[in-house]
């Protein structure tokens, strides 16, 4: 009887996944093993939405944004209720193996999986690349070279115009996006969590800025610092900031860009590794890009763990931002 796997994605869509489900569909397969989609992550799991995956329902899906499986994150799978029920569901389908496209969160349902006795590998997606356990994760480069595109077409305006601009980028709590579009868009000023810059500090970096006879400025945001885009506008209409300035929040449409070749590629890599991984007989580890290639931690190792953001970037991005 051949083995039956699930594949879903959890979590916010991330450029890739859907390269990622294509590569897992298609190396069970040819290992002989029947494949399983679950419809809209783990709240799928509960409500039993799983379906058959052929090669060709995977056709065509590589180039595509978001998720075709759908994802959705479930309150209910975050109780043992749930997560019994999940497991219950699966067993009823005679599957066994699950593989968890997603990030921190996605993760800690794949760890609760594990310890309700199923196989489970995690494949690691997330554009904040805040997870432990991959260096790169699925959806970073499509989201980075969204924001450094609208960065770089904003600027053509602001210098036209003499402005400044603030441009607020996603993450959550994890200032990466920020720091990377900033260091590559040549940002005045970064804003990120892991080290914040009171506005004061801002207003005289943009002061410095229009001294030297620079004809825009940029600053770039993560949405998740204490002084977001937002607050920092309210702030510089009590405060000159020397330059007209205009506010950016890009949000969702980092997430919907299509995939980059490199963002597929990792998305193959990381699926075949991880079906690969299930057939040898391996469970409960986080299938990431670990020194430009695949690699294994333990999801134990993942869940309630962050990946340290490293600022000897942002020290060099101070540096050149004169």
């Amino acid at each position: 009887m051949a083995r039956k796997i699930a594949v879903l994605t959890s979590g916010g869509d991330a450029p890739g996944m859907n390269a990622a489900v294509r590569a897992i569909v298609r190396t069970g397969i040819a290992h002989d093993c029947e494949m399983y989609g679950v419809q809209m992550g783990f709240e799928g799991l509960i409500k039993g939405n799983v379906t058959f995956l052929s090669p060709r329902d995977v056709g065509g899906i590589m180039q595509q944004a978001g998720t075709f499986l759908g994802s959705a994150r479930s309150v209910e799978f975050t109780t043992q209720e749930g997560q019994e029920k999940a497991a219950q569901n699966l067993a009823a389908l005679g599957i066994d193996s699950v593989v968890v496209i997603g990030g921190n969160g996605s993760q800690k349902g794949a760890h609760a999986l594990s310890k309700a006795g199923l196989s489970v590998v995690g494949v690691a997606s997330t554009i904040d690349n805040d997870l432990y356990g991959s260096d790169i994760t699925i959806g970073v480069d499509t989201a980075l070279n969204i924001a450094l595109e609208a960065i770089d077409r904003l600027r053509v305006t602001a210098t036209s115009h003499r402005r400044g601009l603030l441009v607020e980028v996603m993450g959550r709590k994890c200032g990466y996006l920020a720091l990377i579009a900033g260091m590559a868009g040549g940002a005045e000023a970064i804003v990120i969590p892991e080290r914040e810059l009171p506005p004061a500090r801002l207003a005289e970096i943009l002061q410095a800025a229009h001294e030297r006879g620079k004809r825009h400025a940029l600053i770039v945001v993560a949405e998740g610092s204490q002084n977001n885009a937002q607050k920092l506008a309210e702030y510089f209409k009590q405060h000159d900031p020397h330059f007209e300035l205009r506010v950016t929040i890009l949000g969702h449409v980092q997430r919907g860009g299509t995939p980059t070749a490199f963002d597929r590629l990792l998305a193959t890599r990381l699926g075949v590794a991880a079906m690969e991984a299930l057939v040898r007989g391996e469970q409960g580890i986080l299938v990431g890009l670990l020194d430009n290639r695949p690699g294994f931690t333990p999801l134990n190792d993942v869940v309630d763990r962050t990946k340290p953001l490293d600022l000897g970037l942002l020290d060099i991005a101070e540096m050149l931002a004169k």
